[in-house]
């Protein structure tokens, strides 16, 4: 078929029960928006199609209505395998109420098993999360009782521990691009990322399945330049132009030019942070900054580190990615976030996860949510809240250093840097340092075993990962180890010399890491 142009309700109607439905996305960058609301609006009208399974890695949604947010109705979702849940919050209450199955796999793990669904391999083998919670000696990625069929299992291979996870074959894969001809090849110009599109169409083309890619506009035949073209038209089935409202570059974004690499822009000109508990945690962290060095920068607290860094003027000697495929330049966050601007290169989604899983980091710093006197961290689950584990895994289980960044203690808390020192103004009404996390999303025990570096950052103290547990090795100026920190712990962590942290954390002007 020559003229695969459709519309998007006639694409979708091709989708059978009980199908296995690929999504590309990251938040709202490369989601195909106008397929998922086709897709929803064929249930409602017809009642069909039911019982699909739903893979992702990246979570394709903005928090509330969008994405896949809008498919999380039962009849319609037998079952879920997705990466990062925290921004399909529809979705992941029906798995937390027990309505569906469904599972939580590494991020990275996910976007290689698109790879190895096409290569018709049995699965993926790796040691990305031995010891957490996707381990089956612990939950394999299990999210609720309903969910019994086992995805992973323990190897050993040549006298050490591996994790196999198994590969499904993958129905339909709805991608998103720039550019098509009546062929299928599809451009990706005035994308931000490329993230596992091309896999998850090769992986839907060679199980038989059907592949539809929505786009903005489209080309005549035999004008594309075949290096721009990222999904070849022999793995395209049906092509769909969306409206702009359907297409936006991101969610929080219409179109800027700088996030697909048309201009470049001035980072300089970036405004200061506000010196507040986010940015004095972002600049003890910042000290830690390898210049030289290949980055990671996780969402939320993590991302404040790019912009200090940028004030500090010591951005140009730092390679920052994101596992979306962003390297270099600067790191976007909020409904941007795996967005970047003036990058040096955007590589597929797995291939960074290659990259990131055989150590290729340098330093990584990530936030945190729980953690406990052995140094095992929690952001993937509390209680009834599902967040997923995203990247959290391969990043914090393979770069050399490793950074957590957090508040000490949450809501409610408040503190103000005053003079070189910190006040805390209200204590926080929840502990974050608890006897034992809810679920073990980095396994302390592990990296201390195998020698990473490990710290763990907050406003008034830091302590390191050590054989015995957690060291409390610094505290900020004006804080009292006893009554500021240790009162506020469930445990008590190791103790010998403590050093003050920098007094220039707390004092208005920039620090001078330039030199």
């Amino acid at each position: 078929m020559k003229d695969k142009i459709k519309t998007a309700d006639e694409a979708i109607a091709l989708i059978r029960n009980g199908d296995v439905v690929g999504c590309s996305g990251f938040v709202g960058t490369g989601t195909p928006e106008e397929l998922i609301a086709a897709l929803e609006r064929r249930f409602f009208t017809t009642d069909g199609p039911r019982d699909l399974t739903l893979v992702f890695a990246a979570a394709c949604g903005d928090g509330k209505e969008r994405g896949l947010n809008r498919l999380a109705h039962e009849g319609l979702v037998r079952r879920v395998i997705g990466g990062h849940w925290s921004l399909v919050p529809k979705l992941a209450k029906l798995a937390t109420d027990n309505r569906i199955e469904a599972y939580n796999l590494p991020l990275g793990t996910m976007s290689h098993l698109y790879r190895d669904s096409a290569a018709h391999k049995a699965g993926t083998v790796t040691k990305v999360g031995l010891g957490t919670f996707v381990d089956p000696r612990q939950d394999g990625g299990k999210i609720n009782a309903r969910t019994t069929e086992d995805l992973v299992r323990v190897m050993e291979i040549d006298g050490e521990e591996w994790l196999f996870y198994k590969a499904f074959k993958i129905n339909v894969a709805l991608i998103r691009g720039t550019t098509a001809d009546p062929e299928g090849n599809i451009t990706m110009e005035r994308e931000a990322l490329l993230l596992d599109a091309q896999a998850a169409a090769m992986a839907a083309r060679n199980s038989n399945g059907l592949v539809i890619a929505q786009v903005e506009r489209i080309a005549s035949s035999g004008s594309l330049d075949a290096r721009r073209v990222v999904v070849p038209g022999t793995l395209v089935d049906c092509v769909v132009v969306a409206p702009p409202a359907t297409h936006r570059q991101t969610y929080a974004t219409d179109y800027n030019p700088a996030y697909s690499g048309e201009i470049r822009v001035a980072i300089d000109s970036l405004p200061a942070l506000e010196l507040n508990e986010r940015k004095l945690i972002a600049r003890r962290c910042a000290f830690e900054l390898p210049l030289g060095g290949v980055i990671n920068l996780g969402i939320g607290m993590p991302e404040a580190v790019a912009a200090v860094a940028a004030e500090e003027r010591i951005l140009d000697q730092l390679t920052l990615t994101a596992e979306s495929g962003v390297v270099g330049g600067m790191l976007v966050g909020g409904l941007d976030f795996g967005v970047g601007i003036n990058t040096q290169a955007l590589l597929h989604q797995n291939q960074q996860i290659d990259f990131y899983d055989g150590g290729g980091l340098d330093l990584a710093c990530l936030g945190m949510a729980q953690i406990d006197r052995a140094g095992n961290v929690n952001v993937s689950r509390f209680g009834s809240h599902l967040a997923g584990a995203g990247g959290f895994i391969n990043i914090s289980q393979n770069a050399r250093q490793l950074v957590f960044a957090g508040t000490f203690t949450a809501d409610g808390d408040a503190t103000r840097a005053e003079g070189g020192q910190l006040r805390i103004v209200a204590e926080g009404r929840t502990s974050k340092f608890v006897d034992a996390v809810e679920q073990i999303t980095f396994n302390g025990p592990l990296a201390a075993a195998k020698g990473q570096s490990v710290l763990y950052v907050t406003e008034r103290c830091v302590f390191k990962l050590q054989p015995e547990g957690l060291q409390l090795i610094e505290v900020a100026p004006g804080i009292d180890i006893e009554r500021d920190v240790l009162a506020h712990m469930a445990f008590r962590p190791i103790i010998g010399d403590v050093a003050l942290m920098d007094p220039r954390i707390y004092q208005s002007m920039p620090m001078g890491l330039a030199g």
